[in-house]
């Protein structure tokens, strides 16, 4: 996809252009995202949570979709799972807490008994494939023999790049995606809001800002994630910090991009949404696609960073109980911050 990126990115004067068009890309594309999505929200009387859980965190998972297919076709496991674990991580830890430094996050009752939780599963279950090694003799027979069951926990440990997320976990992980967005479907069935002095902005121009939004937000990721991961190659930087840092950040500027300007816009509901729900999507359809795909090879520290990233929902979820005003305050988006570039800085320093 975008082949020509890669030409353009061998020339160094292009490579800084691709580099800022990508970010005026990305800015204007989720300008244009938010207004259209949340003219939906209020036009068909959804909720800008649900809107954000949905239509905006699957346009802003797009890179990241893009380059773990790309990167499970070319059998580069390490960057497809370090991508949506560093990926993951960066949308709570630095874009939901810079979002939370700009302005506090309030939460919806929604978000802390379904999405969140959600979340937390998401990133746990993550954790369970990477420390699981699946027994030889395992199979769909020993699992449909309660008897034969305790053959299924036995290869609980911590990996050291001796194991795969195989087929069977993606299938997992795209029943729980299923069942989610039946859920989030019903829900916005269930659950409108009203808005009796809101001037609709027309259907036609609602869709073509979201499209138009998400074709941005696309090329945007694709110019930056190119130009950045080729500067990193021609430094020699390793595919391992490539994955966890330039890469999953690139793919996670849509998420920062649209959560920033929800959050300067007063739009709590879609920058919380945005950032689990595309915690959710990474998790549940872009890793549960790839891994059906073709097998991806655990690596050496996955387990570390599977730990990190699955603690990043779970204190989030913590700081919105132990609010009273059930929120993430400026004081603990610093705290998420100052934890994620902690742990980076760890990362870079173990590799």
């Amino acid at each position: 996809m975008f082949d020509f990126i890669n030409n353009w990115v061998q020339n160094p004067w292009l490579m800084v252009i691709c580099l800022v068009a990508g970010f005026a890309s990305l800015v204007k594309g989720a300008d244009w995202l938010i207004d259209g999505a949340s003219a939906l929200a209020k036009r068909w009387g959804v909720s800008s949570l649900v809107i954000g859980l949905t239509v905006v965190a699957f346009g802003t998972s797009m890179p990241e979709f893009v380059v773990n297919i790309i990167s499970a076709t070319e059998h580069n496991s390490e960057l497809a799972i370090t991508n949506i674990l560093g990926s993951n991580a960066i949308n709570i830890f630095v874009i939901l807490g810079l979002a939370a430094v700009i302005r506090p996050i309030t939460s919806e009752k929604q978000s802390r008994k379904v999405d969140i939780p959600m979340a937390c599963i998401a990133s746990l279950l993550v954790l369970f494939f990477a420390c699981y090694t699946k027994p030889e003799a395992l199979n769909w027979q020993i699992i449909l023999q309660p008897r034969e069951w305790h053959m299924i926990f036995e290869g609980f440990h911590l990996v050291d790049g001796d194991d795969k997320i195989n087929y069977i976990d993606g299938i997992i992980l795209l029943v729980f995606f299923v069942g989610y967005m039946y859920y989030l479907f019903r829900h916005a069935k269930e659950n409108t809001d009203e808005n009796e002095d809101f001037e609709p902005m027309s259907l036609e121009k609602a869709l073509r800002f979201i499209t138009f939004g998400l074709i941005c937000l696309t090329i945007g990721g694709e110019l930056i994630v190119k130009s950045s991961t080729q500067m990193a190659h021609d430094l020699g930087i390793s595919d391992a910090i490539i994955g966890l840092t330039v890469v999953a950040l690139g793919t996670s500027l849509p998420e920062l991009a649209t959560t920033c300007m929800a959050a300067a816009k007063k739009n709590s509901d879609l920058a919380l949404g945005n950032c689990i729900g595309s915690c959710i999507f990474n998790v549940f359809f872009v890793l549960g696609v790839t891994s059906c795909i073709t097998p991806l090879s655990t690596y050496k520290g996955l387990t570390y960073d599977a730990i990190f990233a699955a603690s990043a929902p779970i204190l989030v979820l913590i700081a919105v109980l132990d609010d009273k005003k059930k929120s993430i305050a400026r004081w603990e988006g610093a705290v998420l911050l100052f934890v994620y570039f902690a742990y980076l800085t760890y990362r870079l320093i173990t590799l």
